[in-house]
């Protein structure tokens, strides 16, 4: 009975773990740690294989004959880049027409940290760079050994050395790739049933493309390219290639299965027959050079790490950025250079070239854990493969035109490629695609505590107040209740529900809080110039948040701040551009913009919008009105902002660089009662140091539902009250 392939193991080691994860939906004991392990250890032998493999290849080449060699390498390297380049320039046909919106999100207001080629390439130390995986360091540092051992003359001792170790790294690395199938199982299942489907709203564009076009290049196109012009068959190429891809797919990693790409290329390249001429010599250069190319590529901007390039193309369409072919030229030029270093470290930059919201950099992550990352890695197995053997045959010189292949795949090439765009672009119209931002902010609940509540939507001044004269927690206590001002279209703070129900950040954790005094609530619905009159008449207990702005500091009484957010403009899509830096909005003279009461500050707006005309609104919903279009742009917090373009998507919120200092929220209370105002600042200081407020943050905020927080159910509270009776 003959053996089963190892790459078919794998295969169906795979497909038989996600099939069970999918059904399961559960990651069982040992998995996750199996799966650990077998990444680690590929990982273990991946380092020293590169460094040894580049210092044994380049020592061992023929100073003269480098140059040639290396001209001739960057020219086609240049060549497979363009080729990939130009189908992932062309992808975005495949994009329709949806509209779109997101939760506010920490990236929409972070930083991007500069790119720093220097310190990524040059190491200052390299046990350091090798210690902590700085892959273009180590590349580097191994380069120039390598260059330096080639021009020593007896050098055949210390390359029989470094090859031996080299060839026990490789022995190594084959033990592990035994345990493969049951790695991979483990990888699948895990990845199967951790998935969350919820995570590919907005998603499925980019994930589909990019699959198309990996399945493009890996399978048809990059093989077809050297079959045509290589000794080399198509089929050869693949299966060549077949167990790299397969782990690589699975593991989510290029890095791990170097060592496999190069003995694999290496067999290969010892079926081309040698050239008449200095044969020897010319194939061992021939034969070293998986050895140097293939770990090079994990360094440079090539294969997967060009899908960075599509997800800024998807970013700028998914936000609704206008992209023409100017910017594909500054993609180009200003985005390569950024794929040097990490796609997580580069994505911030590149987003910021088409002024997208750092807020979609979440999406690229979510894509990333689930499957492109795999698409990545897979692809740049195919393109590492593709240029070796390019190199290698041309340094042999024995590339042979198959002009029947040829003129076969220069007619199918193309228009399977286009037709698989246009195939995208018509299906994904087909789709009955509906906006969901809306419903997903609408329709949200409390997660930690239903307190009991009533809602007034005026002030009750009625009946009389005689608890007026009392301490604030006093009166809460002979009262029953606290009495909460709330303002009107606070959103996310303070909102009505689908089903008409008050909820939002401020609501809860005020529910927190009188669960805390052991009170219920009446919450009462207000202007905000109502506010200092219904707090001092002792009518108020507190308000629902405010900034802390030095009109609302000397206005109202505060409480320590219990969050905080960034400044940020409303804009119209198309006009993103145009407040992009703080500088340039400041200096211009024909800009109206719009700040609500809670947020306008005299001295601020005396202070930086000297030459700009600015409006005190009542309300961010007058924004949206035909009769206040006119408002350029609208000057609020970036929270607060997110959740009106999940109202009104045609919108899109942008921090302004460079970052400025945030301005923090906190509560109006009620007038010269430092007994009440204390313990709100214990209150809330208890509250930050168990995390409840940051939980709470992420869900009605960010739109994100933390996992440990599960809300008290009527079970919960029958066996509470149940124990105490």
């Amino acid at each position: 009975m003959n053996k089963i392939p190892l790459s078919v193991s794998i295969i169906l080691a795979m497909l038989i773990g996600l099939t069970l994860g999918t059904l399961s939906g559960t990651v069982y004991t040992g998995v996750e740690e199996l799966a650990n392990a077998f990444v680690m250890l590929l990982q273990m032998t991946a380092l020293p294989y590169i460094a040894l493999s580049l210092i044994v290849g380049i020592g061992g080449l023929n100073p003269e004959k480098v140059t040639k060699t290396l001209k001739l390498s960057l020219f086609i390297l240049i060549t497979l880049l363009a080729i990939v380049l130009a189908f992932i320039l062309l992808a975005p046909i495949a994009f329709p027409d949806w509209q779109s919106a997101d939760f506010y999100s920490i990236n929409t207001i972070n930083t991007t940290p500069e790119f720093d080629i220097i310190s990524l390439f040059i190491p200052t130390n390299p046990f350091y760079a090798l210690a902590n995986g700085l892959i273009p360091s180590v590349v580097l540092f191994s380069i120039f050994i390598g260059i330096g051992l080639m021009k020593v003359k007896a050098k055949k001792t210390t390359l029989s050395v470094l090859n031996g170790l080299n060839n026990a790294v490789v022995n190594v690395s084959n033990m592990v790739m035994r345990f493969a199938p049951i790695g991979i199982f483990c990888i699948a299942l895990r990845a199967a049933a951790t998935v969350d489907s919820s995570q590919l709203d907005g998603l499925q564009v980019y994930i589909v493309t990019a699959a198309v076009l990996v399945f493009l290049l890996s399978f048809i196109v990059l093989p077809a390219i050297v079959a045509i012009i290589t000794p080399f068959s198509y089929r050869q190429i693949l299966a060549s290639s077949r167990q790299a891809m397969i782990t690589a797919f699975a593991t989510g990693s290029f890095f791990v299965v170097i060592p496999i790409i190069v003995e694999k290329a290496k067999q290969l390249i010892e079926q081309i027959p040698s050239a008449e001429n200095g044969s020897k010599s010319v194939k061992a250069d021939a034969s070293n050079m998986p050895s140097i190319i293939v770990p090079i590529c994990f360094s440079l901007p090539v294969g997967g790490k060009l899908l960075a390039i599509l997800f800024a193309l998807f970013a700028a369409w998914f936000s609704g950025s206008q992209v023409n072919s100017s910017d594909y030229l500054q993609l180009l030029v200003a985005g390569i250079p950024q794929l040097f270093g990490s796609t997580t470290i580069a994505i911030p930059s590149l987003l910021e070239l088409f002024n997208v919201p750092g807020s979609l950099f979440d999406l690229f992550l979510v894509a990333e854990n689930i499957i492109v990352g795999r698409l990545n890695a897979l692809l740049s197995v195919i393109f590492s493969i593709s240029l070796v053997l390019l190199i290698a045959t041309s340094m042999l010189r024995k590339f042979t035109f198959k002009w029947r292949s040829f003129s076969g795949y220069l007619l199918l090439l193309p228009i399977i490629s286009i037709v698989a765009f246009l195939a995208l672009r018509f299906t994904f119209d087909a789709i009955s695609y509906q906006y969901q931002g809306y419903e997903k902010f609408i329709e949200r609940d409390f997660i930690v505590l239903d307190g009991k509540a009533k809602v007034l939507t005026e002030p009750d001044l009625s009946g009389k107040e005689d608890l007026i004269n009392v301490g604030v927690l006093d009166r809460i206590k002979q009262r029953g209740f606290i009495r909460v001002g709330y303002f009107r279209d606070d959103l996310p703070y303070t909102f009505h529900n689908q089903k008409g129900k008050l909820v939002g950040f401020d609501i809860e954790i005020i529910n927190l809080l009188a669960d805390d005094l052991g009170v219920s609530i009446e919450f009462v619905r207000i202007f905000h110039k109502q506010a200092k009159k219904l707090l001092s008449s002792g009518y108020l207990d507190m308000t629902t948040g405010v900034p802390v702005t030095p009109k609302n500091m000397k206005e109202y009484t505060l409480t320590v701040p219990y969050s905080s957010q960034s400044m940020a403009f409303l804009v119209k899509e198309e006009r993103r551009k145009e407040f992009n830096d703080w500088q340039s909005i400041f200096s211009r003279d024909d800009l109206i913009i719009g700040i609500p009461e809670i947020f306008h500050s005299e001295n601020i707006v005396r202070r930086y919008f000297e030459k700009a005309t600015v409006w005190e609104i009542s309300t961010p919903r007058l924004f949206f009105r035909e009769k206040y279009q006119h408002i350029d742009a609208m000057l609020f917090g970036a929270a607060t902002a997110s959740a009106w373009t999940l109202i009104n998507p045609e919108y899109t919120v942008i921090v302004p660089k460079p970052a400025r200092p945030e301005i923090s929220m906190a509560f109006a209370i009620n007038t010269s009662d430092n007994t009440f105002e204390i313990f709100m600042r214990n209150w809330i200081f208890m509250m930050k140091k168990n995390q409840n407020i940051d939980q709470l943050f992420h869900y009605w905020i960010a739109g994100k539902k933390p996992k440990s927080l599960l809300k008290k159910d009527n079970n919960q509270e029958n066996s509470h009250d149940s124990k105490t009776n």
